[in-house]
């Protein structure tokens, strides 16, 4: 099992942020809005927005992606088959090394769900 904590590393990513959200208010207020409209219920469900991101966090490699979004599929009920169905898609989209972050995925599943 990695050393990875899902919930230290989103955490630590808000704790860092802290004095940019002070030094750049503009460019972080830009993007909360940005993620505000982009996530927003429409077509597609919060739910399938936040399946989306965490497929693309997984593809970019990003553990804050995938601890944020799992975070949120948590809060918002995601099934297991639905995760897995979208970490088969992201795998298929990334390849090997996507794999290996599916599989961060599953253990930041099970952090946040416990």
């Amino acid at each position: 099992m990695s050393g990875k904590s899902y919930q230290q590393i989103t955490q630590d990513i808000n704790q860092a942020l802290g004095s940019f959200r002070k030094e750049a208010g503009e460019t972080m207020a830009g993007f909360g809005a940005m993620a505000k409209g982009a996530m927003a219920p429409g077509v597609l469900s919060e739910l399938h927005k936040e399946l989306m991101a965490l497929a693309i966090g997984i593809a970019a490699r990003c553990d804050g992606c995938i601890g944020f979004h799992m975070k949120a599929l948590v809060r918002l009920g995601v099934s297991r088959e639905q995760l897995n169905e979208t970490l088969a898609v992201a795998v298929y989209m990334g390849g090997g090394p996507s794999l290996m972050y599916a599989a961060d995925a599953l253990r930041a599943y099970e952090e946040f769900k416990s």
